[in-house]
């Protein structure tokens, strides 16, 4: 009777020990898996980018919002003034230079005035220089008193000096050209500084109101109405629950056979039932011990020897069953099939060093 229970219970053994052989055989072996693994997403600190009081909060935590979503407002009456007295330096600045345009269009009119006014003055001066010539003559001969011979010449002087002011008036004029030409410059100037003030109040508004980079689900609030807020004040933390994924501590001992883009099967704590498919999109350029507050130093003479870790990143599908579902920090099981192929997780295409050491000619 025992060796026939012992037979019996043989061989259900056997088939077993046969199956998990060949289950270990034909897919076990492929199988690289680690249950040192987590569920992250890249948490976004908002905070405002100007001082204020805080006028109005529009969220509460663990409200979902959507992209470009009302977080906050400050009280920006404050900026509100600054921008209605940066479009009024604005317009000062406009007004100045349709001044300095019409101010030279009448310059040229003054120009063309002066420029008669020299004319006339020339003219007159050769017609008293012409009087005063008759008059030296005729009084060489006595056909003229003294006094029209020294009326004739005074005018003579005077049509002259008339004729220099004339002169003088007209290049005053032109010279007032230049002069009006380099306050329009300046005015420009002036217009432009304007204008970039205008825009910078533009801005510093519309960083009264706190929108949302991304959509996500608000967590951590510690903004209250009436608050005062320096610029860059943590507030709140949103968290985008849709671009989740995982991180998977893989031992040094296991990252040979990975690739990107291998599949993942990816099994979750808290939720039993389900299994998401996810693919290993990258691999951490250091060993999680590298990144820590004090990283090793294997120099020293106590040294031991300990098996790393490697934080390997894999992607969550957008439209899987766990889609705004996930949350960091949850703890996961990820088992990756090494049959499938994809790219080498180092990634770089550098020159062929042999076993010497040397790198080989191209």
């Amino acid at each position: 009777m025992n060796k026939k229970l012992g037979l019996i219970l043989a061989v259900p053994l056997l088939l077993g020990a046969g199956y998990a052989g060949w289950h270990w055989w034909s897919e076990g072996r492929f199988i690289e898996g680690t249950d040192n693994a987590y569920v992250e997403a890249e948490i976004i600190t908002l905070s405002t980018r100007v001082a204020g009081h805080i006028d109005q909060v529009a969220v509460v935590e663990n409200q979902k919002v959507k992209e470009g979503d009302v977080i906050l407002r400050l009280d920006d009456r404050d900026f509100r003034a600054r921008l209605d007295q940066a479009r009024a330096q604005r317009d000062a600045a406009a007004a100045a230079i349709t001044n300095i345009d019409s101010r030279l269009v009448l310059e040229d009119s003054l120009i063309a005035q002066a420029t008669a006014s020299l004319a006339s003055t020339q003219a007159e001066q050769r017609r008293a220089g012409a009087d005063a010539s008759r008059y030296t003559a005729l009084a060489t001969r006595d056909f003229a008193s003294k006094q029209q011979l020294s009326t004739s010449q005074a005018d003579a002087a005077k049509a002259g000096a008339a004729v220099k002011r004339a002169q003088a008036a007209l290049a005053a004029e032109r010279d007032q050209i230049a002069v009006l030409r380099t306050e329009r410059v300046q005015a420009e100037a002036n217009l432009a500084q304007a204008e970039a003030t205008l825009v910078l109040a533009e801005s510093e508004l519309e960083k009264t109101v706190l929108r949302a980079p991304k959509a996500g689900v608000i967590g951590r609030n510690n903004a209250r109405v009436g608050q005062y807020v320096n610029a860059g004040t943590q507030l709140m933390a949103l968290v985008p629950v849709s671009e989740a994924y995982v991180t998977a501590n893989f031992k040094e001992t296991q990252i040979d056979r990975l690739r990107i883009g291998q599949p993942v099967t990816i099994k979750l704590d808290a939720y039993h039932d389900l299994t998401v498919t996810g693919r290993i999109a990258s691999l951490s350029p250091a060993s999680g011990a590298q990144f820590s507050l004090l990283p090793p130093e294997n120099a020293t003479g106590n040294f031991t020897k300990i098996v790393q870790r490697v934080p390997v990143r894999i992607s969550l599908p957008k439209n899987g069953p766990m889609a705004g579902r996930l949350r960091p920090g949850l703890s996961v099981e990820v088992a990756v099939d090494t049959r499938a192929g994809g790219k080498d997780l180092i990634g770089i295409d550098g020159p062929d060093i042999p076993a010497g050491g040397q790198v080989a000619e191209r």
